[in-house]
């Protein structure tokens, strides 16, 4: 995790304040940032805070009005929201009237920008959070997976399902990885052309289905590598269906599998290159292969 600060990483106690509250933002235009207040029963005392750090990372948890912030290295910090954290959103209309639509707006996986108050016991206290809109909209999605897809194309679902229900065996017609720096989950542009060209690929499989499935290298501890390996086959299964029109019923669940089965050694940095990545599978299943 990057901080932005000459203050040094601490100890966190985490707090309990219960959030509830309203606000809104209107449309200042495209590069308008909109600002909410977020409002809790019991505010904190800011009397004797001083700044903190300035923490960029990812939600990775939360309970109530705290806040768990990873970085890209796996560093953790908790933050506790109060009546006085303002939620700023980069880029087009994002409007805020009630706390479910706050706790909509927070979602994990989301990645932000927190300015931080620290208590003389420690304690952080989140005094503005921001984040870019297209971020939410692609972590709402993560979180949604392809509910709406599915939605849309009931019909179809329930016809592929109808013939796979109780079909347990595929043949793997091919498979493509995609790799990832350290840490990270974003997709170059290399990978993104791969996917592409991989779902092209697949479209002219009849009855072909996609798995994707997410690794990391050892680097890093097991929780932070599972939920960095989900990470990474979320944004995959996102571009897949949203760049390169692959259709969400023909996509089974991905799943993360932080460094469980490496392709290469991960005593070496050569090794460790091939195993941050991302498989996606072709798979038609053994009773419908070459019907």
């Amino acid at each position: 995790m990057r901080v932005i600060s000459n203050t040094s990483a601490i100890t966190l106690a985490l707090g309990a304040l219960a959030a509830a509250g309203a606000a809104s933002a209107q449309d200042q235009g495209s590069d308008a940032e909109l600002t909410a207040t977020m409002y809790s029963d019991a505010p904190a005392d800011t009397a004797e805070m001083v700044e903190g750090p300035e923490l960029e990372g990812f939600i990775s948890a939360r309970d109530g009005n705290r806040l768990q912030i990873t970085g890209e290295d796996g560093a953790r910090n908790v933050v506790t929201l109060d009546q006085t954290t303002q939620i700023v959103s980069k880029s087009g209309i994002f409007g805020i009237s009630s706390k479910d639509r706050t706790d909509q707006a927070l979602l994990n996986g989301l990645p932000v920008d927190v300015r931080t108050m620290q208590s003389p016991s420690g304690d952080l206290v989140a005094s503005r959070i921001k984040f870019q809109k297209g971020d939410f909209e692609t972590a709402a999605m993560i979180r949604n997976g392809t509910e709406q897809g599915f939605a849309e194309q009931t019909a179809a679902t329930e016809a592929l399902r109808g013939r796979m229900g109780d079909i347990d065996k595929y043949n793997i017609k091919g498979t493509t990885n995609v790799n990832f720096a350290t840490g990270k989950w974003n997709l170059s542009s290399e990978a993104k052309a791969d996917l592409c060209a991989t779902a092209s690929a697949a479209e002219g499989m009849d009855n072909a289905l996609m798995l994707v499935v997410g690794y990391t290298d050892s680097t890093g501890s097991q929780e932070f590598n599972q939920m960095l390996s989900e990470k990474r086959a979320s944004g995959v299964v996102n571009y897949l269906q949203q760049a390169c029109g692959w259709k969400p019923y023909r996509m089974l669940t991905p799943t993360g599998m932080a460094e469980a089965d490496p392709l290469a050694d991960n005593t070496t940095e050569y090794g460790k290159a091939q195993n941050r990545r991302v498989a996606v599978n072709i798979l038609v299943s053994k009773g419908l292969d070459g019907l």
